[in-house]
């Protein structure tokens, strides 16, 4: 750590020397790297594929939109620490090495699970419920955070040149399983407890099934073998003491109003305000040295995250929601169909992924935010609209097919445009601050617009957006064949 932000630039060096991966070392370090990854976004999905069993028991005051509104607040707060963790864990990355990372990430995961498996309700402890929720939430973003940047630089790095596409897009399919096993034990669940058992104690299970998880995925990465692009980094950019500090102050006084907004105090909408643009502050001191090094490269991936996030979380997570609030659904139809789209998606990630290794990254970006922009209002439109669960799935199994050109990709495409010295911080950031900005925001902007009697004007909101990721991927060299990625 140094007084100065100014960047040393890296020595140049040859890439060490080492034997071919074979196909079992290769495949196991894609699945050792991913099975992390699966148990981080299962827990993170379990809270929105549950939020509409334990919302009142956080919430109990206002009608289920309002309450869901709360929750989803609370959601978005999660993705509002994940900047902080991949600050934190991508410098830990790029310095201890992407196995050190992982290891932290999930273990990270395991104790905010328990957190909210363990915390007691409103009736119980009144305001406190939803502050504990709050900074269990907090925990897992920074571990979620973290993950993400440390999972796609390793799986990224460990593929291989001519099928890195192909590999590394394992890291949504884990993603994907993830939130599918999430929906699968939402389905188990309703068909196994009665309502107000779910709504009671039955919500709590999933998240000790994911610390359970976590425990398991933590020995499995302590096993795992490191990358030779990190292993050939002999230098780093310094850190400076006064970012340090101003994240750190800026930090503690954001969580503050946080607390502060989530209690019945006479000034809570007040704190609410004040958390937000003290969050905006924050993510301006961790992003500032990165952009001033790599503006290009930071700029773009902001883009293309701000417009895959969304599309992601509104036809995954919250088209949950819309199917039972907007649509009308049953929640047990509304969670099966959730559940067939999802493992769909997951199938053809390998297939796309594959794909850009063929036609070219930019190909595939381009054909996901060009087409994704073009269906989002008719999608929307349409689901709002059918009785028919097998047409409903269509609809939204389409919007999902067109954007796997994105996600097949997504960590792939980050990797290739950073050096391997700053590669996990610079995957990781630009990722996290897009993502909280755009994706975990997507429930909230949408509840509020159904609240306000415009929900369509979310329909409009996606497809602009998707507009933007389009117009990034058009400015974007092709990544598959300008990758910073040396080692084969």
């Amino acid at each position: 750590m140094t007084d100065t932000a100014t960047a040393t630039p890296p020595q140049a060096a040859a890439p060490q020397a080492a034997a071919p991966l074979s196909a079992w070392r290769r495949t196991r370090a894609i699945l050792g790297g991913s099975a992390g990854n699966l148990v981080e976004w299962y827990d993170w999905f379990a809270y929105a594929a549950f939020s509409i069993y334990f919302a009142k028991v956080f919430f109990p005051k206002g009608d289920q939109t309002a309450q869901l509104m709360q929750t989803a607040a609370i959601f978005a707060v999660g993705f509002g620490a994940r900047p902080v963790g991949a600050w934190l864990m991508g410098l830990y990355a790029d310095r201890r090495g992407r196995k050190a990372g992982l290891t932290l990430a999930v273990g990270l995961m395991c104790v905010g699970s328990l957190i909210i498996a363990l915390c007691p309700g409103h009736a119980r402890i009144g305001a406190a419920a939803p502050v504990i929720l709050l900074l269990a939430r907090l925990l897992q973003g920074l571990s979620v955070g973290g993950e993400y940047g440390a999972s796609a630089t390793y799986m990224s790095e460990m593929a291989g040149r001519k099928r890195r596409g192909f590999w590394s897009s394992f890291q949504y399919v884990t993603l994907i399983m993830g939130q599918l096993v999430a929906a699968l034990v939402l389905v188990i669940l309703q068909n196994s407890l009665s309502k107000s058992d779910l709504a009671e104690w039955g919500w709590r299970i999933p998240f000790f099934v994911g610390a359970a998880l976590a425990v398991v995925v933590f020995w499995i990465r302590t096993g795992i073998e490191e990358s030779i692009s990190h292993q050939n980094v002999t230098t780093h950019d310094p850190v400076s003491r006064r970012q340090v500090a101003w994240v750190g102050g800026l930090l503690l006084a954001t969580v503050g109003a946080m607390v502060a907004g989530f209690t019945q105090a006479p000034f809570a909408a007040t704190a609410q305000s004040g958390a937000v643009v003290l969050l905006v502050a924050t993510y301006a001191a961790l992003a500032a040295p990165l952009v001033s090094r790599h503006p290009k490269q930071t700029l773009a991936i902001i883009g293309l995250t701000a417009a895959g996030s969304l599309a992601f979380y509104a036809y995954t997570t919250y088209m949950l929601k819309f199917l039972v609030n907007t649509a009308g659904f049953d929640k047990a139809t509304a969670g099966a169909i959730n559940l067939a789209t999802l493992a769909g998606f997951m199938l053809i990630q390998p297939l796309f992924g594959w794909a850009s290794d063929k036609v070219g990254r930019k190909t595939m970006l381009v054909f996901a935010f060009g087409v994704g922009a073009l269906i989002a209002w008719p999608v929307f439109s349409l689901t709002a609209k059918v009785a028919s669960p097998a047409v409903a799935f269509g609809l939204i199994f389409a919007a999902l097919f067109v954007q796997s050109g994105y996600t097949s990709i997504s960590a792939v495409v980050k990797a290739e445009l950073f050096p391997a010295h700053v590669r996990a911080l610079g995957v990781a950031l630009p990722y996290a601050i897009g993502n909280a900005a755009f994706g975990g925001t997507a429930e909230y902007v949408a509840l509020w617009f159904k609240h306000e009697g415009m929900e369509s004007g979310f329909y409009l909101y996606v497809s602009a957006i998707m507009a933007v990721g389009l117009a990034v991927s058009l400015l974007l060299r092709d990544t598959g064949r300008t990758s910073l990625i040396l080692e084969d």
